[in-house]
């Protein structure tokens, strides 16, 4: 019997740890099963990807670091002001694979930057924006169709039901290349954007500028709601 207990016990435990892991990567964990460090899987090592976030030190970010913290291996974004704010890579980047895992509380909103430049002021945005909301919320029922989750802002609308609940890890990957530009969610291809073919066709009063940055920062934008990251990691193309 003390040997059927131990065997049932180390299942129990294997089964626990392999829950905290990524579906890309890895992370340990202590006594409670929270998550300690991420690192990348023996082939997102060899595909050429970097971490910039293991689970324990923002070193790899700049700006906003006292409203985005570290918590139980997630970046928590925890708004002091109405609207919250950006942080951003200290790296700048041009081609890249983002991948990351989110969850969102009930009704939060909040986006990420791609070629993005450093917003200055308590709160603004000057780059690509991909929407990040919990789009099942009541108050969102009059969405225009470029504002549910995964869509380029103002431009391209995400497909939609690939989303989990609030209080859900989902897993995002942002693939910008050259003038392509794709949001992977949960596994499916949700936004697939060609940018040359969107400024050609834009109508004469819109402004196309920000779509044509060939390099800049990642960043998480805020807009005033709680929001966690975990498990962060980026190839550059």
């Amino acid at each position: 019997m003390k040997q059927l207990y131990h065997l049932l016990t180390a299942t129990l435990v294997v089964l626990l740890c392999t829950s905290c892991h990524s579906s890309k990567g890895s992370a340990t964990v202590d006594s409670t099963g929270k998550e300690k460090v991420f690192r990348l899987s023996a082939k997102e090592r060899r595909q050429g990807f970097k971490v910039l976030f293991d689970g324990t030190s923002m070193a790899q970010w700049i700006d906003n670091t006292n409203q985005y913290v570290v918590e139980e291996g997630c970046i928590v974004m925890h708004p002091k002001t109405s609207y919250g704010g950006n942080l951003y890579t200290k790296a700048a980047y041009e081609n890249f694979i983002f991948r990351f895992e989110f969850m969102l509380t009930p009704g939060a909103n909040s986006g990420i930057g791609t070629r993005h430049k450093i917003v200055h002021t308590p709160k603004g945005y000057d780059g690509i924006e991909l929407q990040i909301l919990d789009d099942y919320d009541p108050k969102y029922k009059d969405l225009k169709p470029y504002q549910f989750h995964g869509s380029l802002y103002g431009w391209v609308p995400a497909k939609k039901g690939y989303l989990k609940p609030s209080g859900k890890w989902n897993y995002q990957e942002v693939i910008m290349n050259k003038n392509h530009l794709q949001v992977m969610l949960n596994g499916t291809l949700i936004m697939d954007a060609d940018l040359d073919e969107l400024i050609k066709n834009a109508p004469k009063d819109k402004d196309t500028s920000k779509l044509q940055y060939k390099k800049g920062h990642i960043a998480f934008l805020g807009h005033g709601d709680i929001i966690k990251f975990r498990n962060i990691r980026v190839k550059e193309l």
